[in-house]
């Protein structure tokens, strides 16, 4: 077990992780439980362009890191099939770059390949079935089965190195 981890467990807390699934248009966010075992939907930011759009999405951001104690975020990152990086791969990765310099946070980036997909399966089966209903969203399901995935490989890596 990673010296961090074993910080985060000390107080009975870990501290908590938010997920990023990061597209032209929105954002969508989750953030783990105090526990660092379940991944609950938080928000979906609507991008605004420009630069001072780009500003004021990075203050929202930084608001909400504040707010919750996160240090940690793992952002989705979109490849192909095949594993090649896609464009939006690209700017996914450049997106996880500027969280680590402006914010100082650690940041992974998971493999998010059909997730899209998945949550609009679990939207089907929830019966949120309208266009509009579902594009307020899906995007923060997404961000959901990102977080998801990845605290599950977390606790399952921990329980491996486990003496």
């Amino acid at each position: 077990m990673d010296d961090d981890f074993k910080d985060e467990m000390s107080g009975g807390l870990v501290r908590r992780v938010v997920a990023f699934d990061v597209g032209d248009r929105r954002i969508g966010l989750a953030i783990s439980d105090a526990l660092g075992y379940t991944a609950q939907p938080l928000f979906t930011l609507h991008r605004t362009g420009g630069k001072s759009g780009h500003r004021a999405d990075m203050k929202s951001i930084g608001r909400m890191l504040r707010k919750h104690g996160v240090v940690e975020a793992v952002v989705g990152n979109p490849l192909y099939m095949s594993g090649d990086q896609s464009p939006q791969a690209a700017k996914a990765q450049a997106f996880a770059e500027e969280l680590r310099a402006e914010f100082g946070i650690t940041v992974h980036l998971w493999d998010e390949r059909l997730t899209t997909t998945e949550a609009h399966r679990h939207l089907d089966e929830g019966g949120h079935g309208g266009r509009r209903e579902r594009k307020g969203i899906i995007d923060q399901v997404a961000a959901v089965l990102i977080l998801q995935a990845f605290l599950q490989a977390r606790a399952s890596r921990a329980a491996r190195e486990e003496p």
